[in-house]
């Protein structure tokens, strides 16, 4: 049996010589370049469209300070790589047309992005009505056929809770349910 006996002396250098590299690993994107900070933030923003929130996010994990990451935004803002209403817009379209999500949900996610009310009153603007009431008929339809319960009470708790948590008007959805029930 080996017994280690470290004394209080070795522990205090290991912990300062551990700290100090932690600093070094965690300060080294800070010698990233203001030019090179901006080329990766371009080429991040042209990729997808993106959010101030999303993109000071990416400068916070790159590891540059405040002045910088101001700095670069302006830049970006300036050159049009980044611009909020074009994200909310094309936020809104994508997550109506692919993921099915109603205009409640869509509202609530681009509050939790920080975007501004008459940004994201542009963005509803996207969906037209037609395609909109569309979407839900269709959608509605799926979910009903898909629920394989017995019990109709159960049947109808679950597409509902489905459509609302998709962020679809309940008027709609208890609007859809009885006619199904019909």
């Amino acid at each position: 049996m080996v017994v280690l006996f470290i004394l209080p002396s070795m522990l205090v250098f290991k912990f300062k010589y551990l700290c100090c590299y932690l600093l070094l690993l965690f300060t080294m994107s800070e010698n990233l370049s203001l030019a090179e900070a901006l080329k990766k933030l371009e080429h991040y923003c042209a990729y997808q469209e993106r959010c101030h929130q999303e993109v000071n996010t990416k400068l916070k994990q790159l590891g540059l300070s405040l002045p910088y990451r101001d700095t670069i935004i302006v830049a970006l803002l300036e050159n049009n790589y980044l611009n909020e209403e074009r994200f909310a817009r094309s936020f809104a379209r994508g997550k109506h047309r692919i993921k099915f999500w109603g205009k409640i949900r869509i509202v609530n996610e681009l509050k939790a992005r920080f975007i501004s009310a008459p940004n994201i009153k542009c963005a509803l603007s996207e969906l037209s009505d037609e395609e909109y009431y569309d979407t839900f008929e269709k959608l509605s339809e799926r979910v009903w056929d898909s629920i394989l319960e017995k019990n109709l009470l159960k049947k109808r708790k679950k597409f509902c809770d489905y459509l609302l948590r998709k962020g679809w008007e309940s008027e709609l959805v208890y609007e859809k349910i009885n006619s199904l029930l019909e």
